[in-house]
């Protein structure tokens, strides 16, 4: 039986880590020229197995960050979508199933160029895309790529 006094890793955060490990040993054999080109395959294969809910929010993310931010490369960190930027990840995606949250999340990274003021959101709940989610998701990607 488990101790639920146990204030370690939770099986969830352990496979999250499995996961980075995978991503790395990946990395470290890629053809950094293939770099898009892999990410691309990765992503769009982690976004497949990803439950309905889920999945229409990544694909529709994918597509806006992709038209809004071609530079980005995509990803897999720690098993989450993401995109990065000089190897360095910008943004990313984590699906509910993930960590079994109530809700998706969609988070930038302190290299985003979303500074406002001494307080500025960087990560966003998501449970539905609507036009003005679209809208508003399309202006920060842009704005953290700036």
């Amino acid at each position: 039986m488990a101790d639920k006094n146990y204030e370690g890793f939770s099986t969830e955060e352990r496979a999250a880590m499995k996961d980075h490990a995978k991503e790395l040993k990946k990395k470290a054999t890629r053809n950094p020229a293939k770099a898009r080109e892999d990410g691309t395959r990765d992503v769009l294969a982690r976004i497949a197995e990803m439950g309905d809910a889920d999945r229409e929010l990544a694909q529709r993310i994918h597509e806006i960050v992709t038209t809004n931010a071609p530079e980005l490369v995509p990803r897999l960190w720690y098993g989450m979508v993401a995109y990065s930027r000089e190897g360095k990840v910008l943004c990313h995606f984590q699906d509910s199933a993930k960590f079994k949250t109530r809700y998706a999340t969609f988070t930038f990274a302190d290299n985003a160029s979303l500074d406002d003021g001494d307080l500025w959101p960087v990560s966003f709940a998501i449970t539905s895309m609507t036009p003005k989610t679209e809208a508003t998701l399309a202006t920060l990607v842009t704005k953290a790529t700036a």
